[in-house]
């Protein structure tokens, strides 16, 4: 049997920077400490976990500012096919778009996510050519402190009401759903970012999602 690809596909959260002191901070966590290494180390050595997390993806937004390589819809299908064939994508996106700059509705954003899992599902990435599974993550609520805080201005209350939105997604396309505000917070730090005891936390529970979702 070929090893069993899971593809994180995410963000700065799964890139694994640590809480920003300033807007040019690029510090990350240690690889072992990233939740796709802890997740790994609790599933079967045969599953091979790819973690591809880009710091400042959004969904399906180009941005004005960074560029529109933040863009998740433009990587998407290119990732997908250098890995493929992918048993599962763990979709954990949707923060970054919280930027004030984008100007977007929990609703909007959601309906990006939605369009990445449609584009999954519609693929070819998975085993014998069909699509790979998909996992929603619901990403944890920010809080606008910090360095970030005027990039993130009023992102607080439309985070809250991305895990109701996004479990709605899931139901209707028929994917796993995993809401990360169970078992973990941000980093007061910045309100945006994890610190390595979010990370074990998230890796353990995405674990237990993908076993669950997989057996």
């Amino acid at each position: 049997m070929p090893p069993r690809t899971v593809l994180c596909f995410g963000d700065s959260n799964t890139h694994g920077t640590i809480g920003m002191t300033t807007a040019t901070d690029r510090r990350r966590h240690d690889k072992p400490d990233r939740w796709p290494s802890v997740m790994a180390r609790s599933l079967p050595q045969d599953w091979d976990i790819i973690p591809e997390g880009h710091p400042g993806h959004t969904a399906v937004w180009d941005d004005p500012i960074e560029g529109i390589h933040k863009n998740g819809a433009r990587a998407l299908h290119a990732i997908l096919e250098s890995h493929r064939p992918v048993v599962l994508v763990i979709l954990l996106l949707g923060t970054k778009d919280l930027k004030s700059r984008f100007g977007l509705s929990a609703h909007d954003i959601a309906l990006g996510l939605q369009r990445l899992v449609t584009e999954i599902l519609g693929s070819d990435s998975g085993p014998n050519s069909h699509a790979p599974g998909v996992l929603l993550a619901a990403p944890i609520v920010v809080q606008e402190v910090g360095v970030l805080k005027e990039a993130f201005a009023g992102a607080g209350p439309k985070s809250a009401a991305l895990p109701a939105l996004l479990k709605n997604v899931a139901s209707r396309h028929g994917t796993g759903f995993i809401d990360l505000n169970d078992v973990a917070y941000v980093d007061p730090v910045d309100g945006v970012h994890l610190c390595a005891g979010a990370h074990a936390a998230i890796g353990a529970a995405m674990a237990k999602a993908v076993a669950n979702q997989m057996n």
